[in-house]
């Protein structure tokens, strides 16, 4: 069975966006072969530079080799200031400065002090690298807490990346409630759907299990239902991670990197992303917090769907699949039924319900009172 959806790149939210530029045309990013010529290039001026420069001493060989080393020092730098918040980037910036001010001023006073000049020099370019990397640390983690919007619509407009992006799972696809949410509108996008993601549910969909081949199917159906909602955007992602066998790290490396969620109800896979600091919208949990609650002594009504274990006991279950125990049920089953609240129990399975029914003393009148008027309506016995 094939997809019929829209393969595009995804690229996450900037930090200073509002999590909706994901879904804005190609042209406002590099795209990766643009970036990676403007690296190219880089690369190329720094070894040049190395080799025609050569400092300190060294030969026009290890120059250019030092000049390679520097370009490679400065891409990473720059590929892990892409992932930072603008929040954290601000605050690195601030405490770095501050960093380098006080080092400066505690130049100054060594400079007035009878320390030979070789010590003194060490000691300022010493405290310059400290006080600066300690700024920077220290302010890049007391970034989340400033207000960018006391500045107005120069930063207004940052919102947390963390709560647009979700990465969906397999099994939350193949589950199928994930449409129904989505359809009532309490689920924003974008939904992220990765690549090996797509192939796990494609694999499903060609097994030879008959049963697993229809839970495949299904899943493919729940992304054409999910990609013809107007207001969600459901992109595919092409980038893998081949070092990775398993898909449960995959999609944890994946959503550390974009800064995402993982929407999933795989209870593995939600342990694993909550021992490794990664957030997780679990269906399941929301499902049992959407259980209507009920407390002892309040009615309902139940379907009487077959009888219990224990004499004289039914069972029915509810919308949403909590099973409800009837006393004095089992002589009413298939029939819908008024039953009064027992107990409530929650166990690892879901919650149960006990409940007896009490027969109405209208419904004990209605036989007899049926029976005399049908004695009525028989014919007498002809007198002799």
């Amino acid at each position: 069975m094939k997809l019929n959806i829209q393969r595009r790149r995804f690229r996450p939210p900037s930090a200073g966006g509002s999590g909706n530029e994901a879904r804005q045309p190609s042209g406002s990013f590099f795209s990766p072969w643009d970036l990676l010529l403007v690296r190219a290039i880089f690369t190329l001026i720094c070894v040049v530079i190395g080799w025609h420069f050569h400092p300190f001493g060294l030969t026009r060989l290890s120059g250019a080799i030092f000049g390679l080393a520097f370009a490679i020092t400065m891409i990473g730098f720059e590929i892990r200031l892409r992932r930072m918040s603008l929040r954290r980037l601000i605050g690195a910036v601030f405490g770095s400065t501050l960093g380098i001010i006080a080092a400066y001023l505690i130049h100054l006073v060594l400079n007035r002090t009878a320390l030979p000049e070789g010590s003194r020099s060490f000691l300022g370019l010493a405290l310059l690298l400290v006080l600066s990397y300690v700024g920077m640390v220290v302010g890049a983690n007391k970034g989340d807490l400033l207000n960018l919007q006391a500045f107005g619509g120069v930063f207004g407009g940052e919102r947390p990346v963390r709560s647009a992006v979700k990465i969906v799972d397999t099994s939350v696809i193949i589950d199928g409630r994930i449409a129904d949410i989505a359809e009532t509108g309490f689920l924003e996008g974008p939904l992220v759907v990765p690549r090996f993601v797509l192939r796990e549910l494609q694999m499903v969909a060609d097994s030879p299990d008959p049963l697993k081949r229809q839970r495949g199917r299904r899943g493919l159906e729940v992304l054409e239902r999910l990609r013809a909602l107007p207001r969600l955007g459901v992109e595919i992602v092409e980038e893998d991670f081949p070092g990775l066998q398993d898909v449960d790290q995959k999609l944890l490396e994946m959503a550390r990197r974009y800064q995402a969620r993982i929407l999933t109800n795989d209870f593995n896979l939600n342990k694993v992303a909550t021992l490794e600091g990664v957030e997780v919208l679990n269906v399941n949990e929301l499902a049992n917090a959407l259980k209507p609650v009920v407390l002892p002594g309040e009615t309902m009504r139940v379907f009487i769907l077959r009888e219990g274990k224990e004499p004289n006991q039914g069972v029915g279950y509810l919308d949403d699949g909590t099973m409800v125990v009837v006393d004095n049920g089992r002589r009413m089953i298939n029939r819908t039924v008024e039953i009064s609240v027992t107990s409530v129990h929650q166990t690892s399975a879901g919650k149960m319900i006990f409940g007896r029914y009490e027969e109405r003393p209208a419904e004990a009148v209605t036989t007899p009172g049926r029976s005399s008027e049908n004695a009525s309506r028989e014919p007498s016995s002809p007198r002799r």
